[in-house]
């Protein structure tokens, strides 16, 4: 019976990042291993480092490959190296966690090496976890919809983005779906900017009622592109630019520059393939944090919007303690079966 292959060790800028069990099969489709996927990491390293930087993280776990158990460990693994900074974060139920910090590439592969497949930065910075500094927007394809949906539906964003003052950057999900981020002053709380993001997500479902909703009730959102404004709720997250999915060809999350977007194929993007694009065109996000963005302009048309429309807060995830100003987090179908007061 054969052993266990050695560890290898990769030279990562001035650290050492030891791989364990580097043949363990990680993606058994394609047969890629742990040593493909850290290799995967360390050849778009600068990218990812750039999308994680000084951002406390959350890791996705598959120990024993994308076919075995899986977990999301919020905070900060035993025996994190010094070198790994990590940040004091709060979640909505009030406990709190320390998360690590990637600064560098090396930090990332040593997370991959823990099997961290795919990694979820929370949008602040270490040095002030309350207050975001990306609009994310989360253009997810419901049953019946796909890719192409969501690239309509992402042509109409940039252009509302556009219309606010607003750039927005674009990348693929690794799945169907389609990612912007946009680079905001970290001047608002997280429920401001989540505001901002129903602000958003309601003018483009103003311009396309036919393909996009913001319904937060599955049995409500048809075959449409839902806008999940829920991914900007604290404690929410979406999984980084370069961060491999956990799905059988092994996809990445893949950064577009908007002339790309309408001819992307996902499905191209993945550990094997995206190397390559990262060796020929470098990050094509690099500059993502050049110019940050005033969310005051989207905050006037929400206000516009409640003011004029009667259009207010929309439900929170089923696990978040009930927020001021939520309407009923109940579904509609049960809504309706439930007695009016008095009744």
């Amino acid at each position: 019976m054969a052993g266990k292959a050695a560890a290898v060790e990769l030279e990562v800028g001035d650290r050492t990042v030891r791989v364990s069990n580097p043949d363990k099969v990680y993606f058994p489709e394609p047969g890629y291993t742990k040593l493909d996927m850290v290799s995967y990491y360390l050849a778009v390293g600068d990218g990812i480092t750039r999308a994680l930087r000084d951002r406390p993280t959350t890791l996705e776990r598959y120990p024993d490959g994308v076919t075995g158990e899986s977990f999301f460990q919020k905070r900060a693994p035993k025996y994190l190296p010094d070198w790994i900074p990590t940040a004091h974060i709060t979640f909505p139920s009030g406990r709190s966690a320390d998360e690590m910090c990637p600064t560098e590439p090396a930090a990332v592969l040593w997370a991959a090496n823990l099997g961290a497949v795919t990694f979820h930065p929370w949008p602040v910075r270490r040095d002030d976890t309350d207050h975001p500094d990306e609009l994310r927007i989360d253009l997810d394809p419901q049953p019946g919809t796909d890719y192409a949906d969501a690239v309509r539906a992402a042509h109409e964003l940039r252009a509302v983005l556009d219309e606010h003052g607003l750039r927005g950057w674009p990348k693929t999900s690794g799945g169907r779906g389609l990612h912007v981020f946009v680079p905001i002053l970290p001047h608002w709380t997280f429920t401001q900017v989540r505001r901002a993001a129903i602000a958003c997500g309601r003018e483009l479902e103003r311009r396309m009622p036919e393909q996009v909703t913001i319904k937060w009730w599955k049995e409500e959102r048809g075959e449409r592109i839902f806008v999940d404004y829920n991914q900007t709720a604290r404690d929410r997250t979406i999984a980084s630019a370069y961060s491999v999915r956990p799905r059988p060809h092994a996809p990445v999350s893949a950064p577009l520059r908007w002339e790309e977007v309408d001819d992307a194929v996902p499905q191209d993007f993945d550990i094997r393939s995206m190397p390559a694009r990262y060796a020929e065109v470098g990050d094509v996000h690099a500059d993502m944090d050049d110019e940050r963005f005033s969310l005051e302009s989207l905050l006037e048309l929400a206000r516009r919007d409640e003011a004029d429309h009667g259009l207010g807060d929309l439900p929170y995830p089923p696990e978040y303690p009930k927020m001021p100003g939520e309407p009923k987090r109940v579904q509609p179908s049960r809504a309706k079966k439930e007695p009016a007061e008095g009744e």
